[in-house]
């Protein structure tokens, strides 16, 4: 017999893919220093954070923002080789 998941709401499979990070781990995971990291997203070059508490002071960035950012760059770059 085979195996089958049971259907997952649509709402729950978003929910599984988002993942937000914070600042941090966003200049680590681009090897970057947190200011060229405030300095990208003051020229409008790189995805604004958003707040995490409506109100709050704490913000993070959606992984898959970051990670699209990522391979936009990786495009730019070819095209500009070629």
């Amino acid at each position: 017999m085979i195996y089958k998941d049971p259907p997952v709401p649509a709402g729950q499979k978003l929910a599984a893919q988002l993942r937000v990070i914070r600042h941090k781990q966003v200049c680590e995971k681009l090897q970057i220093s947190s200011a060229k990291l405030f300095d990208l997203i003051a020229k409008g070059v790189f995805p604004r954070p958003v707040t995490l508490v409506p109100g709050g002071r704490a913000v993070g960035f959606l992984e898959s923002d970051v990670d699209q950012w990522i391979l936009d760059r990786k495009a730019a770059s070819e095209q500009e080789a070629a």
